[in-house]
């Protein structure tokens, strides 16, 4: 993991060959190469939507941005559409603050990268209405070190890194909490911050990173919160984690990774139609195999998804 987050590269329609990973990331599981694949060059380059039919063939052409371009998944997920008359551009993102802009902005047609909690909390601060149109997985959070290899060697006013970002700090507090390494006024819930830490009745204290750099912080504090797909790309082997949240509880559900439309396109076929081939026997193994069986698939109905969300925003604006 580079000292910033990494800045996406040309790669000429192929993934480039990055670390093992799966969230709100980027990665690559055995440096797999996924067909079709267009990578910004810099923030603020504009891509032109494309879910349009094009000359050739009859087919339609629709670009879905993510922050895992180089996973396995996506080369089936684009053979299936392929069948059916429609070619999948899998546009990558160098962290998760671009892809939902791109996507209001319509410079993409979907993204795949962000859970519930991430989506709604965009929605409000940006005063947008992207919303979820088919789930994929919960995918655990977890406390890894480079120091102890136990939770109870870490010490009294030890120091934890967690990311930075609102949606992906409130659930690593969460996470700490569960672990009983902190303590949160109140017993916590999804908008929590570390202001709402009992100083007195916790034993670390945490520091906020970028996500991206939760791994690059390991070598300098006691342990780091550190998203599954960050994990991965650093080839951190998830079972050495001190401690993991349970994505198959019912609190996991904010957590839910979903394929995100703008509102206008909730009801598009062709959309709809990729977010139920994600469910394919062929896809989800990949899935499975890049997450090193950590991914719990969901196949939630859409209305229910919606549902969540807009609770979480309700929540988000309170």
């Amino acid at each position: 993991m580079s000292e910033t987050p990494k800045t996406p590269e040309n790669v000429d329609g192929s993934t480039p060959a990055l670390p093992d990973k799966p969230g709100r990331g980027k990665g690559a599981l055995f440096g797999a190469a996924a067909a079709g694949v267009v990578v910004l060059v810099a923030a603020g380059f504009a891509i032109k939507a494309v879910a349009s039919d094009d000359d050739e063939g009859g087919t339609q052409t629709v670009s879905i941005g993510t922050t895992e371009a180089s996973a396995p998944y996506w080369k089936p997920l684009q053979d299936l559409a392929a069948k059916q008359g429609i070619t999948i551009k899998v546009v990558n993102f160098g962290d998760y603050t671009q892809a939902n802009p791109a996507l209001a902005q319509k410079q993409t047609d979907l993204n795949l990268f962000q859970h519930l909690q991430f989506l709604a909390t965009y929605d409000v601060e940006a005063d947008q209405d992207l919303t979820p149109i088919g789930s994929t997985v919960v995918v655990p959070l977890g406390v890894y070190s480079k120091k102890h290899t136990a939770l109870n060697q870490i010490p009294q006013g030890g120091k934890v890194a967690i990311p930075n970002d609102p949606t992906n700090q409130a659930r690593a507090l969460l996470v700490l909490q569960q672990a009983g390494l902190l303590k949160l006024k109140g017993g916590g819930n999804t908008l929590s911050t570390p202001k709402d830490i009992d100083t007195g009745a916790s034993k670390v204290t945490v520091a906020p990173v970028d996500a991206a750099q939760t791994v690059a912080s390991l070598p300098s504090v006691d342990a780091s919160v550190i998203n599954n797909n960050f994990a991965l790309d650093a080839k951190l082997d998830p079972k050495k984690a001190l401690f993991n949240d349970d994505p198959k509880r019912p609190e996991a559900e904010p957590y839910i990774n979903a394929f995100v439309a703008r509102a206008e396109d909730k009801d598009n076929p062709t959309y709809l139609k990729i977010a139920k081939l994600y469910h394919d026997p062929s896809v989800i193994t990949q899935v499975e195999a890049y997450s090193k069986g950590t991914a719990v698939i969901v196949d939630k109905p859409r209305a229910d998804l919606v549902k969540i969300t807009d609770k979480l925003k309700a929540d988000a604006k309170k």
